[in-house]
């Protein structure tokens, strides 16, 4: 009973997730010490629906980071272009950046945008940013994520990820006959959520491809569970492992050659499998009578980091795949699963409990072995980092429904995305878009 326990919590996870609609970015908590950004209503937005505001999506995106203090001026003279911006004003407004620009439709349907990051800090008018832009209406608000990650970028010194997607499990009417299970993927702030595959049966475990363009995943539909990968645009699938007995955890290899499964197909416990996408073709690399699951790939394809009970209860172990040394990685408390790298690969995100409670941690693989907790509702799961590694997906249940959460990897940041309906399960961020 214990194996079987341990087999559906580390597979299996927490059942939990969130809406088909646009989900409601909320920030809860940011830095203390913000910048301060005027973002002035672009010239011609009063012609677009609200959905593709691209000044107010901008300032959605910086103050939805956490690390800006935004203030959008509605009255007065507004500069639209940056010889129209008066250092002296701004300043003295105590603003150190202001981001004006226009919105000029050339044809039907077809827009030119023209924006400028401009810099008052030091009582002159200096663009850091100048930029133009041709976009059809059904582009305009992935362009308005693209300038703001022009503009953090700049500021912040780290690529944005406000043009990145999220995947997740939603489930809806849960606890009816008519439960849906549906594999979404929406923008990062929420919208543009469409469904790549509903099922009555459970769907769980997506998994990006680092190209971005395909979902690896475990569905039920056929009562037992296998991995298929799905296209996301066109959203062709291919099933790629229907072994017999758990069939679980895909994870890609940074080349998007290989993937890692959870197989029992020769053993009563999974154990960890390497498929090559081209043949199909395994091979096993871990081994012994302990449970291994959730695989994920180092930055560099050399190593797997895995959840394993073969120190006795679930912990984070680290495999090389060249010589196939495994050694154990988390020490600090007596559960750790579901760990992942971030892109410096120094960084580790995990599920952590201690004395029932499910929250968020990080371990820096350069220092000790000491866990920095992010999260503290204790009904937490499924941690994803973002493709910069500043930030962190989770879901959480904070009342009665799950919901989408976001955390910084230092946790001054924290951040929700609350649904409308249904709950939210195994989240996951995608890598940079191109």
């Amino acid at each position: 009973m214990r194996i079987q326990h341990i087999i559906i919590l580390l597979l299996i996870n927490l059942w939990v997730s969130p809406a088909r609609a646009a989900l409601n970015l909320e920030l809860t908590q940011g830095v203390s010490n913000q910048l301060p950004i005027a973002i002035v209503p672009f010239s011609g937005s009063d012609n677009l629906a609200e959905n593709n505001d691209v000044s107010a999506i901008i300032k959605n995106d910086l103050s939805n980071s956490g690390q800006f203090k935004v203030a959008t001026p509605q009255s007065g003279s507004l500069p639209y272009t940056l010889s129209q911006v008066s250092a002296s004003y701004w300043r003295n407004k105590k603003f150190d950046d202001v981001v004006v620009g226009q919105i000029q439709m050339i044809s039907k349907g077809q827009y030119r945008v023209r924006f400028s990051l401009v810099n008052v800090a030091q009582g002159q008018s200096q663009a850091l940013i100048q930029q133009e832009f041709t976009a059809n209406e059904a582009q305009l608000r992935r362009l308005s994520h693209h300038i703001s990650d022009l503009i953090y970028e700049k500021l912040i010194g780290l690529k944005g990820i406000f043009s990145t997607r999220i995947a997740y499990i939603l489930v809806t009417d849960k606890n009816s006959h008519n439960r849906r299970y549906s594999l979404q993927v929406a923008d990062m702030d929420g919208y543009n959520a469409k469904p790549l595959l509903i099922s009555k049966q459970p769907i769980m475990s997506p998994a990006w491809s680092c190209d971005g363009r395909r979902l690896a995943y475990v569905s039920f539909e056929k009562v037992l569970p296998r991995v298929y990968i799905q296209q996301v645009n066109t959203g062709e699938r291919e099933l790629v492992s229907s072994y017999s007995g758990i069939n679980g955890a895909p994870a890609w290899s940074p080349d998007d050659k290989t993937l890692a499964l959870a197989l029992s197909k020769d053993s009563a416990v999974p154990k960890i499998y390497l498929m090559n996408l081209a043949n199909k073709t395994l091979r096993q690399v871990t081994f012994g009578l302990s449970i291994d699951t959730e695989p994920s790939f180092s930055k560099d394809g050399r190593s797997l980091l895995f959840t394993s009970d073969r120190g006795g209860g679930p912990q984070i172990y680290q495999l090389n795949l060249r010589s196939g040394n495994v050694r154990r990685v988390t020490y600090d408390g007596n559960y750790n699963a579901r760990a992942s790298f971030a892109n410096d690969g120094k960084t580790i995100v995990v599920l952590n409990q201690e004395q029932g409670s499910y929250n968020i941690a990080v371990q820096d693989l350069n220092d000790d072995n000491t866990l920095q907790v992010l999260t503290h509702s204790g009904y937490d799961a499924s941690p994803s980092f973002a493709p910069n590694g500043q930030m962190l997906l989770y879901e959480s249940k904070p009342g009665n429904r799950s919901i989408l959460g976001m955390v910084s990897v230092d946790g001054r940041i924290n951040l929700r995305l609350p649904t409308p309906q249904g709950d939210v399960q195994d989240p996951t961020w995608s890598p940079f878009m191109s």
